[in-house]
């Protein structure tokens, strides 16, 4: 994303200080010309003429040997001091000021919008090259270092501090309680296949694992996970279609309880964020089932709607964190810089396949590498 940007962004930084410089040696010139015009040509004087002296006169006066006491000459400079004396004196130093930033950072601005980056991560990322850039001396042939080395510090600091949550299931199963862990977002944004992800890593780890099919807003959806729950034979608890979503959360949870269950992971009807009644629903699920975690799960290749769907998520139920599907296809990369930073969660998941193991731990490390600021 960012190779191409940086490579203009520090080629116009230096472009300003050439030019002044440039401009500072034709200012002198004509300065120079203009008093040598003003000044008064020196009278010429007849030269005295010599006399004629014999050439074994002037090689008899020649002193064949310095004498003694003579003022010794200044020593004449070896190749290599006179090498590293003009690299010295190349190496300037120049500075970019405000306004300078300002033309120079709109290549910068535009190339993260276009890359679904969040209004707000851009202000940071804005400031933080602000302060490490603008009226720092910064040496010629450096700038784009420089440029590069803020950049990746700045996006490393968008995203949370994160966790492990099979760690944090294991916590709560070893306190000889049920971890309740609850899964939102909005129509196919591969909540389902992320759940039975999840119930397939927990397993892989000891864990027992049953799901609630708290979706009972689309028949389809109880379906579709019944057959996730036969292939990695876990214990799917359903109730009819259309029943109530949290009913099925309760019931799920005394089962997990009374059969010594691990976690229960909550499946819940996908919804808009803007659609009232479903957003109630999923506050009443919430306040029943009393979860541990509740998980954000959105598509990465969605961009800047994923962001703002998270964002609503939060405010309504407050997210403890974020599972991004189908990162394999998401050549932007806008939503995993911006979404953390937005709603201050951290990224656990990265979805990338169809498969039950295609569930990538989350690093701020793949994503800077991804961008091209990696080193």
């Amino acid at each position: 994303m960012f190779g191409e940007v940086i490579s203009k962004f520090s080629e116009k930084a230096r472009e300003q200080p050439e030019e002044e410089a440039k401009k500072e040696q034709i200012a002198e010139k004509k300065a120079e010309e203009k008093k040598a015009e003003e000044k008064p040509l020196p009278k010429l004087e007849p030269k005295k003429a010599e006399p004629k002296r014999e050439a074994e006169e002037v090689i008899k006066e020649a002193p064949i040997e310095a004498t003694e006491g003579a003022e010794e000459k200044p020593k004449k400079k070896g190749l290599f001091e006179r090498i590293t004396g003009a690299v010295t004196e190349a190496v300037t130093t120049t500075k970019i000021s405000g306004a300078r930033f300002e033309e120079l950072f709109q290549d910068l601005e535009i190339t993260l919008l276009e890359n679904n980056v969040a209004v707000e991560a851009i202000d940071k990322i804005k400031a933080d090259l602000k302060e490490n850039l603008v009226e720092k001396p910064l040496q010629r042939g450096k700038v784009e270092d420089a440029i590069r080395k803020t950049l990746r510090s700045s996006i490393e600091e968008l995203f949370a501090q994160g966790y492990d949550m099979k760690e944090k299931v294991k916590e709560i199963a070893a306190g000889k309680k049920t971890a309740k862990i609850m899964f939102v977002g909005i129509n196919g944004s591969g909540k389902t296949t992320t759940i039975a992800k999840i119930a397939k890593l927990l397993q892989e780890n000891r864990l027992k694992v049953v799901i609630a099919a708290s979706d009972t807003f689309r028949a389809a959806a109880i379906h579709q996970l019944q057959e996730h729950a036969d292939k990695l034979g876990v214990k799917l608890i359903k109730h009819d279609y259309g029943a109530d979503p949290a009913a099925v959360a309760f019931d799920a949870i005394k089962y997990a309880e009374a059969h010594g269950i691990d976690a229960v992971l909550i499946d819940t009807a996908g919804r808009l964020h803007s659609n009232v009644n479903l957003v109630d629903e999923m506050k009443k699920i919430a306040r029943v089932a009393k979860p541990d975690l509740k998980i954000f799960v959105g598509e990465a290749i969605t961009g800047n709607d994923c962001v703002e769907q998270a964002r609503k998520f939060n405010e309504a139920i407050g997210i403890d964190g974020i599972i991004l599907a189908k990162a394999d296809v998401d050549e932007k990369g806008g939503a995993a810089i911006s979404v953390s930073y937005v709603t201050h969660k951290p990224i656990l998941f990265l979805g990338t396949g169809q498969g039950y193991s295609d569930l990538t731990p989350f690093s701020a490390d793949t994503v800077v590498k991804s961008l091209g600021l990696a080193g």
